[in-house]
């Protein structure tokens, strides 16, 4: 199946179509954690209402829906929403925050990274920006200013 503008590579397990293989992967892992009764259940796609329809001067605005990936159902009857993202796009931010201050439920979002596993997203943004700052040199470079005449000559 052809990768989204994304990168991501729609994936069939159990006749079941993921939106990449990384969502794949986790309903596998769900599924054995199902089966070895580390977990009571898990549901697909779970839809949660973000903004009710309206109308406003006789035109009607739909509702606003996120719709996740997984609600994981734990032993102890807390309730997990996941998502899986490799990249949080400006849509995704935004109804992440609409879900936060509407949800009670906690909201994680997972990254699939090939040496760590699932982390969540945010944590493996942190690691990438330590591990770029560790790799700069220390000498400073930017702060150099053109000479006067150099500039001057254009208008």
């Amino acid at each position: 199946m052809p990768a989204n503008k994304y990168g991501a590579r729609k994936t069939q397990v159990d006749g079941i179509t993921f939106d990449s293989r990384a969502e794949a992967k986790y309903y596998e892992q769900l599924k054995w954690l199902k089966v070895s009764k580390q977990i009571k259940d898990f549901k697909l796609q779970p839809r949660f209402l973000l903004q009710e329809a309206f109308k406003k001067n006789g035109k009607t605005f739909r509702k606003i829906e996120y719709i996740a990936d997984f609600e994981v159902h734990n032993l102890d009857g807390s309730i997990e929403i996941i998502d899986i993202k490799g990249v949080e796009t400006k849509e995704f931010a935004i109804k992440r925050k609409l879900y936060e201050r509407r949800y009670d439920t906690p909201l994680k979002v997972l990254a699939l990274d090939k040496s760590l596993g699932f982390i969540e997203l945010d944590e493996l943004k942190k690691l990438k920006k330590t591990k770029r700052k560790a790799g700069k040199s220390t000498v400073k470079r930017g702060n150099r200013r053109r000479s006067a005449v150099v500039g001057a000559g254009r208008r």
